[in-house]
This record gives C-alpha cells, structure tokens and sequence, in this order.
C-alpha cells in the first residue's frame, strides 16, 4: 500500500487531501467545540446571577441561526433536506443533545455527503489507476461503503443518545436527595429545582440542564404540569418520566412531595445499584471471551511445546528404527 502510494500520483494527492479534509474537519470540529463550551460556561455563570433568561435565550438564538443559515443555503443551491419522519428523527437528535431547529436536515446532509464520499474515496485510491478492474468487485464494494455511510450517522446518533440517557439516569437520585432536602428545609418546588440545578453543573451537567430548563419554564409561567411533563420527555430516560408523573400526581392530590421524593429517590438508588451489580456479574462472560480467544492458544503452545520437541527429537527417530 506505501508503495502504491508512493509511486502513483494521482493516489498520493488523493491520499493527501484526504488527511487534509481530515485535519480541517479536526481542527474546525476542536475550535467548534471550544467556542460552544465556553459559551455554555458564561451562560451558567450568568444562570446564577439571575440571568438565565436572557443567556439562555441568546445562546440558543445564536446556534440556532447558525445551523439555520447553512441548512437554508444548503437547501437554495437545490437539495432537499427534508425527512419524512421528521418528528421521530427531531426527537431522537434532541436525546442526542442536538436541540437545534436545523438539526435534522444537518442529519439529512451528513448522510448524503457520507454515501458520496466513502465510495469515491474508495474508487480513487484503489480503482483509479488499476489497469484491469474488477467491475464486481467496485460495484460490491461501492455499494457497502454508501450503506456504511448511510448507517454511521444513525449509529453515531443513537450511541450519543444512550450515553446521555445512562449520565441522566446515574446522576438524577443524587438530584432527587438534593430536592429533598431543599424541600424539607422549607423550599418551595420551584426553588428547590432552581437551587439542584445551580449546584449540580459541575457534577451531573445533563441533570442539571433538565432542571434548569424546567425552572425557566415555570418562571416565564408555564403551568407546573406542563413544566415538568417536559422535563420527563425531553429527558428520554424512563426514571424521569415516572418521576415526572409522579410529582404531578401528588400536586393534583395534595399529597407530601417531601414523602413522593425520599421513596423514589430510594427506588432510584436502588435500581442504580442493581445496575451496578449486573454489569460486575456481567464482567467474567465477557473477560472469558478474549482470554479464550488470545490466551489459551499461547498457554496450549507454551505447555505443549516441549513434549513436541522432544516426540521430534527422540520418539520419532526411535520409531524410524
């Protein structure tokens, strides 16, 4: 393959310029993700000094003009980006953390854009310059480097989206003991959620987005239901949902939240222990996998090894007479 490259031209500026896109999208992707955390760090400095409101709402209005913008020269220039299940693909890119208005046909672009390239990048580094092609052969290959394109992004997506969900789930009893005790100590709901997520951004940043949201809501006068309900869905975990019909059940019945919150939060502890365990007693299954793959040949070898050697040297030429 060094060699091809070296020799051929027309692979070696492929090759080229191809570690060129990849640095640029690297280096476009780093600085992209360093403006956007520096962004959500002044704007949960500004969470504290109750301003939230107007930080909030200027961030959002300035990601979503940004993705909005590209999505409508994209789409000028004649592609269509739209998907016909549109609110199933919002929805699992807003569980991936992709809450923008344009995230779908961004979604919808990088799809397009993988099952274009992956087979012309195959085409030009390894057909271009072949004297006797294999026609099969490209039209095989060509065809699973587009399907590979098309699957990546769904997987990528859907892996981001079960991250977020297990983050959420690991660190939200933690918030529920914390809204307990702010609410033993005399708060009211809404405090008690503004105050957890103030404190919760350095540990559980995903939990303490979900309350802070919540508490924005309230604030700008949505109703408690309708607040908290949304909290539960745009969440995506099961836990929060529940929890989420739970509070509103216990505000429609006057019932304790102070008593709804410690058995849930139990509950929840609980369930994050027994996850725990499963993964620990999940662990030698998957352990035996490559010790029986990579280990038990080389000790089968080491201890076999010798009694073969000496069968060789002494045993076989004794039976040869």
């Amino acid at each position: 393959m060094i060699e091809f490259l070296a020799s051929n031209v027309y692979a070696r500026t492929a090759s080229l310029l191809a570690v060129f896109l990849l640095a640029a999208f690297a280096a476009v992707a780093v600085s992209r993700w360093l403006a956007r955390y520096a962004e959500v760090r002044t704007g949960l400095r500004e969470l504290e000094g109750n301003r939230a409101v107007a930080s909030l709402g200027r961030l959002r209005k300035q990601n979503e003009t940004a993705w909005s913008r590209l999505a409508d020269q994209i789409e000028k220039a004649g592609l269509n980006l739209s998907d016909t299940k549109g609110d199933d693909l919002r929805a699992k890119l807003i569980a991936a953390g992709f809450e923008s208005s344009a995230a779908p046909r961004i979604f919808t672009l990088s799809k397009v854009l993988l099952i274009l390239l992956l087979p012309t990048v195959y085409v030009l580094l390894f057909v271009a310059n072949d004297p006797d092609p294999n026609y099969f052969k490209i039209y095989v290959i060509g065809a699973f480097a587009a399907l590979l394109g098309m699957i990546l992004p769904s997987l990528f997506i859907t892996a981001k989206a079960d991250r977020r969900s297990e983050a959420v789930r690991n660190g939200f009893p933690d918030s529920l003991d914390l809204i307990l005790i702010c609410v033993e100590a005399g708060l009211g709901l809404e405090a008690a959620l503004d105050r957890v997520g103030r404190e919760m951004i350095d540990s559980h940043p995903l939990v303490a987005r979900l309350l802070s949201t919540a508490t924005l809501q309230l604030r700008a006068g949505a109703p408690r239901e309708v607040a908290i309900r949304a909290m539960g869905e745009q969440s995506g975990v099961d836990e929060v949902r529940s929890f989420a019909t739970l509070l509103i059940q216990s505000d429609r019945l006057g019932t304790s939240i102070s008593q709804t919150l410690r058995v849930y939060a139990s509950e929840m502890r609980e369930k994050r222990r027994m996850r725990a365990e499963e993964k620990a007693h999940r662990l030698p299954v998957v352990i035996s996998i490559p010790l029986v793959i990579c280990m038990l040949p080389t000790m089968i070898g080491v201890l076999m090894l010798p009694g073969m050697v000496r069968v060789v040297r002494e045993l076989l030429p004794a039976l040869g007479g």
